[in-house]
């Protein structure tokens, strides 16, 4: 066959295949399709090694990145750890606001002490003189005011400051008369070597005679001179002892505190508490007496049931202590 030939037989044959025609495809060689399926063959066992569970046996992984159905980005779950520290920085947060407010609130009692003690401080304050502002106080604020509670018109320098009031003249506008006089002259005053115990000495004789104005002068002029002098607490306490034997407890109570309140340890320091509670019984006073003997009592067993057991108790069965 020629080669023209053949290009016209085999342009025929493409038409008819295009076309649709029921033309019989050329059979293959056996050998060809013997071939052809032992490469499949074996193209398969090597795919069984290379990917296994591609015949279907196994499941897909569940994990996948392809976005949800409805479009919306799922959030990772938390985990222990993160709960934790979001918890840590809540009670950090609580913990912060605690401590602000506590901060607040300390400021605020100390401007409530500071305003107390202004007012407590303040001449003519009416807590100073309530019985119950006595009884929840120190000694020192026992006698505060005892001026307006007593009934006493004369003036005297509140006891809170623990200063005594200054002593009364030893005479009167017309000057002692002349037995008077010659009286106190006939009181001897010591002389040795111990300057300051001879004044002291002095104002006990003028006490023990019963010159009280005199005395009260004499044992002033000790206590302002020689305040540390190892007599000076014997001298507070006996110009205490002074007025309150003249009939002037309202006066006597300061040297007393003042006295008490110098130096607890001194040797009259327990003597001067003890008085102190006398001085309010003259006055009164029930409240505050009742408040200086519990002090001594508390301070002093020892000289309660001891020295001073006698005027303890004596002072005890005058006021109906709770």
């Amino acid at each position: 066959m020629s080669n023209s030939l053949r290009r016209i037989v085999i342009s025929g044959l493409a038409i008819f295949a295009v076309a649709g025609t029921g033309i019989p495809a050329l059979a293959q060689s056996t050998g060809e399709e013997a071939r052809l399926r032992k490469l499949e063959s074996e193209v398969r066992a090597l795919q069984r090694q290379v990917f296994p569970g591609g015949d279907g046996r196994y499941f897909e992984p569940q994990i996948s990145s392809a976005p949800a159905a409805n479009g919306a980005n799922t959030a990772p779950s938390t985990t222990a750890v993160t709960d934790i520290l979001i918890r840590l920085d809540a009670m950090e947060a609580q913990i912060a606001s605690l401590t602000a407010q506590t901060e607040v609130n300390s400021n605020a009692l100390v401007q409530i002490t500071n305003r107390l003690v202004a007012l407590e401080t303040t001449p003519g304050s009416a807590a100073s003189g309530s019985n119950a502002a006595a009884s929840s106080s120190a000694p020192a604020n026992i006698l505060a005011n005892t001026a307006a509670g007593s009934g006493n018109s004369s003036t005297v320098t509140p006891v809170t400051s623990a200063t005594p009031v200054p002593a009364q003249t030893a005479t009167a506008a017309s000057g002692p008369s002349a037995a008077r006089l010659a009286a106190v002259q006939q009181i001897a005053k010591p002389q040795t070597d111990d300057a300051a115990d001879d004044e002291y000495s002095y104002g006990f004789r003028l006490w023990n005679a019963g010159f009280y104005p005199e005395a009260q002068q004499q044992l002033t002029m000790f206590v302002e001179q020689y305040p540390n002098h190892w007599r000076a607490t014997y001298g507070r306490n006996l110009l205490g002892r002074v007025y309150l034997d003249d009939g002037k407890a309202q006066e006597a109570a300061p040297w007393f505190l003042k006295n008490y309140s110098t130096n607890k340890t001194d040797a009259r320091a327990p003597d001067s508490l003890l008085y102190l509670g006398e001085a309010m019984i003259a006055l009164n006073d029930t409240s505050r007496a009742c408040i200086a003997l519990a002090e001594f009592a508390d301070e002093y067993p020892a000289l309660a049931s001891g020295r001073l057991s006698s005027q303890y108790q004596a002072n005890l069965a005058k006021v109906d202590c709770n």
